[in-house]
């Protein structure tokens, strides 16, 4: 069962849903905005092999924007650490964000009840487009489970910026 807008503000006031920093006009009728932070990751060249640590940098995102190219990908973070011990989140990118040709969160939009932490946003771009940190980017929906909780306990618990691959974590 989704939460409406009105019970994720609820469930903030409770202390039930971590959204930090909370606006309220970033809420909607059943999700809240997400923006862009400061920071993001760009992988060095050659192969990335999932089996191994690769080489990467993190960059800030100038104030007057960054300008992606078709076929950029990388890794920026949310502005706000989100998250819950009762809900589960799912992220999306917003419709008008897709619509200038940036692909937001592509493959990891399911997030871990009790994972808490900014999140790191995939972004894939199909055309050239700018990007500002701050810019609403992604909504975030809340869900409620059925059944016994176990709580996220893994390798990007309390992340505070963009997280690169962890897949060689796997394999040792």
């Amino acid at each position: 069962m989704i939460l409406t807008g009105n019970k994720i503000r609820d469930e903030i006031v409770a202390g039930n849903i971590i959204v930090d920093p909370f606006v309220d006009s970033q809420l909607s009728t059943n999700s809240y905005d997400l923006r862009l932070g400061y920071r993001y990751l760009k992988y060095e060249g050659g192969v990335i092999d999932p089996k191994k640590q690769h080489a990467y940098e993190i960059h800030d995102i100038p104030a007057g924007g960054l300008q992606l190219e078709a076929g950029d990908f990388l890794l920026s973070e949310s502005l706000e650490v989100i998250g819950s011990n009762h809900f589960v989140p799912i992220i999306h990118a917003k419709s008008g964000t897709a619509r200038v040709g940036l692909f937001v969160h592509i493959t990891a939009d399911l997030i871990d009840i009790g994972s808490i932490g900014k999140t790191t946003f995939q972004l894939y771009a199909t055309l050239p487009v700018k990007v500002y940190p701050e810019m609403l980017l992604a909504q975030v929906s809340f869900w409620r489970p059925e059944g016994q909780i176990t709580l996220y306990r893994g390798k990007y618990q309390n992340t505070t910026g963009p997280q690169p691959s962890k897949t060689y974590l796997d394999y040792m």
